[in-house]
């Protein structure tokens, strides 16, 4: 048979990763992802910031194809913003939610995309949903993508209620570390973005202040 000329990669099957987290906390949220955008075994992107402003008080994470999740979080900021003019106050972070759940299932074939949403209302104050494949749930807290596989245990034992905002900050910069570390997927920077009340708080973390961890 003859030789193809094309490159290999082009006939690869792409895959996707990341590393998304959220944490509710008394009076607000803390929402985190790192910052690498893979294909297959090739790094596209080092410092895409996955999370995605829906509204003043509301954001979300990014997983799955790139360009999927992008698109729902564009689709829901526009209708949240009309829904915000109509209601004449912010929205709530159950109807942003609700609509990133609509489009997942109405569309669930045709994409590759799992959204976690999380933010501040005066109703309920901080919240976290999940969102995957129509699902709708709130969660005290919530990891997504490829690299929430290895941390499942350290978030299980490590979280508990009543943490303070600074308690999140370290608890969701050091899961995402730890994912970053273990998962070939995720990589790069970590972005942070605390909501409430008073508003929202945006941190990055460069790779070389990162926490560190070693297998004993």
């Amino acid at each position: 048979m003859p030789l193809s000329s094309e490159p290999s990669w082009l006939n690869c099957e792409v895959s996707t990763g990341t590393t998304i987290m959220a944490v509710e906390f008394e009076g607000g949220v803390v929402i985190g992802s790192d910052s690498r955008v893979s294909a297959g075994q090739s790094v596209v992107n080092r410092v895409m910031n996955k999370l995605s402003r829906l509204h003043d008080n509301v954001y979300c994470a990014l997983s799955g194809s790139a360009a999927d999740a992008q698109a729902v979080a564009d689709i829901v900021d526009y209708q949240l913003d009309l829904h915000s003019i109509a209601m004449g106050r912010l929205p709530l972070v159950r109807s942003a939610a609700n609509m990133v759940k609509d489009i997942s299932y109405k569309y669930k074939e045709e994409l590759v995309a799992h959204l976690i949403v999380a933010g501040w209302d005066k109703r309920s104050g901080g919240q976290v949903f999940g969102t995957l494949g129509g699902l709708l749930i709130r969660q005290a807290f919530a990891v997504g993508g490829s690299g929430s596989t290895y941390i499942y245990g350290y978030v299980d034992a490590t979280y508990r209620p009543g943490m303070s905002k600074e308690d999140c900050l370290q608890f969701t910069t050091n899961a995402l570390s730890l994912a970053m570390g273990r998962d070939g997927s995720s990589g790069g920077v970590v972005y942070l973005v605390s909501i409430t009340e008073k508003g929202t708080e945006e941190k990055v973390v460069l790779g070389n202040n990162l926490p560190q961890f070693f297998d004993e």
